[in-house]
């Protein structure tokens, strides 16, 4: 069989079960740490509840999906997690999901072993959203999740630090609400409110513009460029207010 005849009859099985997101739908994608409880807890012990060098990995690696050939208007990471918000207009593999996928999972799991020095590996799925509330709704739930993991951490590990095991440490918090728990972490000395701001929210990197001095090549002459960089923010706002921030992506890229 001729090599054009024999791709053409492979190649039916390779992409009979491609799926594309549809236009008109807002694409968010997932990227989620493999395993990285054993990872960061008995490979490399960082420090509990939180540590701020992993933080700065997964900023790191957040930053590096922006920049890796996707239109990202804005990246969100808590945790082992990542939020990659697309622009409307994204087309790249023609929206092929296994593709973003694919390319996405090994983007962020390359970066990250890079930073680490060791292998740290993420998974990744597209999220479809066909409106702007849910867009909205998506980044708040993470953000919902955050709070409540840096409540349940700071919780766990003061109780871990008195020496319980972490069985014990875990049936306490079972029985618990949100107003006991805050409780039992101003008893140990620790106001929840005053825990830092990126643990409690996550972290987010967005694009903004700046003016910089450039020469023009054709006059010599000297001109103000208008460019665009990443801003890391770990002071993002909370609630409603973190709703409208959302919406200001969403807005801007629809003009």
């Amino acid at each position: 069989m001729k090599f054009d005849d024999l791709d053409k009859k492979m190649r039916v099985y390779e992409t009979t079960h491609d799926h594309m997101v549809m236009p008109e739908m807002y694409m968010v994608a997932r990227i989620d740490g493999r395993s990285f409880t054993r990872l960061t807890k008995v490979k490399h012990p960082f420090k509990t509840p939180f540590d701020e060098k992993m933080r700065r990995m997964m900023s790191q690696t957040v930053e590096h999906l922006m920049n890796c050939g996707f239109k990202v208007m804005y990246g969100y990471t808590q945790s082992d997690e990542i939020s990659l918000l697309f622009s409307f207009k994204e087309n790249v593999f023609h929206r092929k999901e296994r593709k973003y996928n694919s390319v996405l999972a090994g983007e962020a799991s390359a970066k990250f072993s890079l930073l680490l020095g060791d292998i740290g590996a993420f998974d990744c799925r597209i999220v479809q959203l066909p409106n702007i509330d849910l867009v909205e709704n998506y980044f708040r739930w993470r953000q919902e999740d955050a709070k409540r993991n840096a409540l349940n951490g700071h919780c766990y590990w003061s109780l871990r630090d008195e020496g319980l095991s972490g069985k014990e440490a875990s049936a306490i918090l079972d029985k618990l609400s949100v107003s006991e728990k805050n409780e039992l972490l101003f008893s140990k000395g620790t106001n929840f409110n005053d825990v830092p701001s990126w643990q409690k929210r996550g972290t987010g990197l967005y694009w903004e513009s700046y003016e910089k001095e450039a020469l023009n090549p054709k006059t010599n002459e000297k001109v103000v460029a208008v460019r665009n960089r990443l801003k890391e923010d770990v002071e993002l706002p909370y609630g409603d207010a973190y709703g409208l921030f959302i919406r200001g992506f969403l807005e801007r890229d629809r003009v």
